[in-house]
């Protein structure tokens, strides 16, 4: 019965067929943890407006804990997804696009606990907040490395790419080492001592090593652009994931720089030289993010600059990667406020980040919506509608996985549940035990009897 079930399958699923919120669960991908990133920046954005005003503290809190809110949510969902269908954990890391993504939960944890050091670590919460979040910052640093090259790693082991797929979507995992500067720089203004000064030096390190990963890879992206011209429609927000590296390099380090002469030994790097140090490293740092902070937004112009054609022509559907236009954008504008900042609040440049700022929070109310909106029109949480979808060679690995799963649910005392819930199947393969006989010619078979 089984496999009879599985036969009459096809290949796509209608938008009219209606599935079970636990066959719409199958398909919540890592990618869902981007919606985490763009609300903890939108949070982080809020906290370094120069400009105070009544009601901006409580707004940014508002967007703090929602973003916990929604990190939790997340958490259940994908472990929902993982419990019920356990062949999808270990599909999700070998997945070529899916893989790229689990990151973004680790940055998800990782923006919540920035947020707690800005809105929580203070005066009121005392000695105790202080403590647990110099505590979790470490245990973030080890987070970020550990998932940085595994998922690297793991790539290059089983995965093979050509130029011509490539998008900045690639520098994603090296996404988790971006954010440890920007909060090693809030963390350390809120430490002394040579706690702060340990803050500060880890913080430049692990920011070093994510910048020098994005950087080689921007080179891949504009050998990409050049030879294979702008990608796809649907692949274009993810061009914003290219202004990220530079933004938050910048953050991290004219923070952290700003912060060096305050904590810095007398004899730091030297007999005597404590100041001097310090005082060279904070205007390096400031040299440093002006320079950058041009290449974030040449990066920020090319990727808006590439979505005018589609966007005028409504050729855009809804998916998790639209997150890329808050998230990366969120780094470009703490960034141009360090840079104010570091030009002796230059008036011109916070007004020109004050416009991001709104710009940003119209753009995550908008996205947000829509996002509710496919959730309905099911255009997300639906079969080849998100990151999980058949790609090349992995149609018959997700055919394989599949049938285990139904086969599991079968001995387990529900022979109807394949005919009740419809299911999407790009390769028409009977279970495992049906044998090949039962399986449709491929190409490379057709090739070979013609041989």
């Amino acid at each position: 019965m089984a496999g009879e079930g599985n036969g009459k399958r096809e290949k796509h699923v209608s938008l009219d067929t209606r599935l079970r919120l636990k066959e719409r669960i199958r398909h919540f991908t890592w990618t869902w943890f981007t919606m985490t990133m763009a609300t903890g920046g939108i949070a982080n954005v809020l906290h370094t407006v120069p400009f105070r005003f009544q009601g901006i503290y409580a707004l940014g809190c508002i967007f703090f804990l929602l973003n916990i809110v929604l990190f939790i949510f997340d958490v259940f969902m994908i472990s929902m997804r993982f419990y019920l269908y356990p062949s999808t954990f270990k599909a999700s890391f070998l997945h070529p696009t899916e893989s790229l993504f689990i990151p973004a939960a680790v940055i998800g944890f990782g923006t919540i606990l920035m947020n707690i050091t800005q809105y929580g670590v203070g005066e009121k919460t005392g000695y105790w907040l202080k403590e647990t979040m110099a505590m979790m910052y470490w245990i973030y640093c080890g987070l970020a490395v550990l998932f940085s090259f595994i998922i690297y790693l793991i790539m290059w082991s089983t995965q093979t790419f050509t130029i011509s797929q490539m998008t900045p979507v690639w520098i994603f995992p090296a996404y988790p080492l971006l954010i440890v500067g920007p909060h090693a720089g809030q963390l350390s203004a809120k430490t002394d001592g040579n706690r702060s000064l340990d803050i500060i030096i880890s913080g430049y390190t692990l920011q070093g090593i994510g910048f020098m990963v994005s950087l080689m890879i921007y080179s891949a992206f504009i050998y990409r652009l050049m030879t294979q011209k702008l990608p796809k429609e649907s692949l274009r927000p993810g061009m914003f994931i290219s202004v990220g590296p530079s933004g938050f390099t910048i953050a991290g380090v004219v923070t952290m720089g700003q912060n060096l002469p305050r904590v810095v030994p007398p004899n730091f790097m030297g007999t005597g030289n404590g100041a001097f140090a310090a005082r060279v490293s904070m205007i390096m740092a400031n040299w440093l993010g002006l320079w950058l902070w041009g290449l974030a937004f040449w990066f920020f112009f090319v990727s808006v600059g590439a979505h005018w054609s589609c966007a005028a022509r409504g050729r855009m559907d809804f998916a998790m990667t639209w997150y890329s236009f808050i998230f990366p954008n969120t780094a470009l504008t703490t960034a141009t406020f360090a840079i104010a900042r570091a030009l002796d609040n230059n008036r011109p440049i916070q007004y020109l980040g004050c416009a991001l700022t709104v710009g940003l929070i119209t753009t995550w109310l908008f996205v947000f919506g829509m996002m509710i909106r496919a959730v309905w029109l099911k255009q997300i949480l639906w079969p080849q509608k998100q990151e999980d979808r058949d790609e090349g060679g992995w149609a018959e690995e997700v055919a394989r996985r599949q049938s285990r799963d139904e086969n599991r649910d079968f001995h387990n005392g529900n022979p109807n549940q394949l005919d009740a819930e419809p299911e999407h199947q790009t390769v028409g393969i009977r279970p495992d035990d049906a044998g090949p006989a039962s399986r449709p010619p491929t190409i490379l078979s057709r090739v070979r009897s013609r041989g």
